[in-house]
């Protein structure tokens, strides 16, 4: 996962305020529960000594965002008096947390957004298409195609002087609206920088759709035939297929990281050599095993790779604080634009100290180079 969204957490000073919170609206009693949620927490929040300007603010983005249907959740981080970042989460988070520290709390909300994949959909017909885009982590972009030849679209039926007129006819209108649409698809997965194109739909309209995208395009594309542009069509198959498609495309890029990281043969495993590689800017991915648990700490000084394991080892000056390991890490990684693997229990079991990295390098310096 790319971290550059967390940027501007770290270009202020805290201390924060950091809160997670279970926004859920699925009950006639949701908005009476949730207040008394947040009130819990808003007194959380005072009681590890939160200024009252900060706590409003959250406050303001607790009680006035919009809901959403079904079960979900808010991340808010706050810090004198503003709030600089706020996310929906796609879900309730494990508990409802309220944190007060001078980095802000950002392994849960990492953790839960897991892999972003950036995706395209196009739901084709012979008359044009929909089309949705989204860049990883962001809002979806929509468009319509609507093709620019509509007449004729279908097939005359056989007999008379004229049919092979109508048929050439057909043909040609049917195939530039799927050019018209294939260039709106490959606009929009370059502007995503796309991982995933889904072509739904009529399935002769999605096969001349595929045949005029770029090369580029071509080799990422998924074509299934739910989905329909007609009015009051079901969209939950198509829905399915799009889903399923992109936990797909995360799982192999999951895989990769973990296939480079078996490479360096337990160079760059366990929280010292995390720790010395992102003093040296040499971190490319950390992999780091989800434990909600953890109560580790570590040494941090101003700048991001000022991060060490016992303060001694912090020779750059400026004022050294003792802060939860995974938030010092998160913001070292943040800014060193570095990455981050989340991964189950079960997918690393044997992962030391259940961190790692993948290296940009390795040198004479690497600990546990051979």
């Amino acid at each position: 996962m790319e971290l550059s969204f967390l940027r501007p957490l770290y270009d202020r000073p805290g201390p924060w305020c950091s809160v997670y919170l279970d926004a859920s609206r699925d009950t006639e009693d949701s908005r009476p529960a949730l207040d008394l949620r947040w009130r819990a927490l808003r007194g959380e929040l005072i009681a590890q000594g939160a200024d009252e300007a900060t706590v409003d603010a959250v406050d303001q983005v607790v009680r006035g965002h919009t809901p959403m249907a079904g079960d979900y959740g808010i991340a808010v981080f706050a810090t004198r008096g503003r709030v600089v970042l706020s996310e929906y989460l796609s879900a309730p988070p494990l508990r409802d947390i309220a944190a007060v520290a001078d980095l802000p709390h950002t392994m849960p909300l990492v953790a839960q957004r897991g892999e972003q994949i950036s995706w395209v959909r196009i739901l084709a017909d012979r008359t044009g298409a929909d089309a949705v885009a989204a860049d990883a982590g962001e809002m979806p972009r929509r468009a319509r195609v609507r093709g620019g030849t509509t007449y004729p679209l279908r097939r005359s039926q056989p007999g008379g002087w004229s049919q092979s007129r109508y048929q050439r006819a057909a043909d040609e209108a049917r195939h530039q609206n799927a050019g018209d649409t294939a260039a709106v698809a490959a606009d929009l997965a370059e502007r995503v920088d796309a991982e995933v194109l889904v072509l739904a739909g009529d399935i002769r309209a999605t096969g001349a759709i595929a045949a005029q995208l770029p090369r580029r395009w071509q080799d990422m594309v998924v074509r299934t035939d739910a989905g329909s542009r007609a009015p009051g069509a079901d969209p939950a198959a198509m829905d399915d297929v799009t889903v399923q498609v992109i936990a797909e495309a995360a799982q192999a890029r999951v895989d990769a990281t973990l296939d480079r990281f078996g490479t360096q043969e337990d160079v760059g495993a366990g929280l010292d050599a995390v720790v010395s590689a992102l003093q040296r800017n040499q971190v490319d991915t950390m992999v780091i095993v989800d434990d909600p648990s953890a109560t580790g700490r570590l040494w941090i000084g101003p700048e991001p790779t000022d991060i060490a394991t016992d303060p001694g080892s912090l020779t750059g000056g400026g004022e050294v604080r003792q802060v939860r390991a995974d938030a010092a890490l998160v913001r070292a990684l943040a800014g060193t634009d570095a990455t981050v693997t989340v991964l189950a229990p079960q997918e690393a079991p044997d992962l030391a100290d259940g961190v790692g990295a993948v290296l940009r390098y390795v040198d004479e310096g690497t600990p546990g180079r051979t």
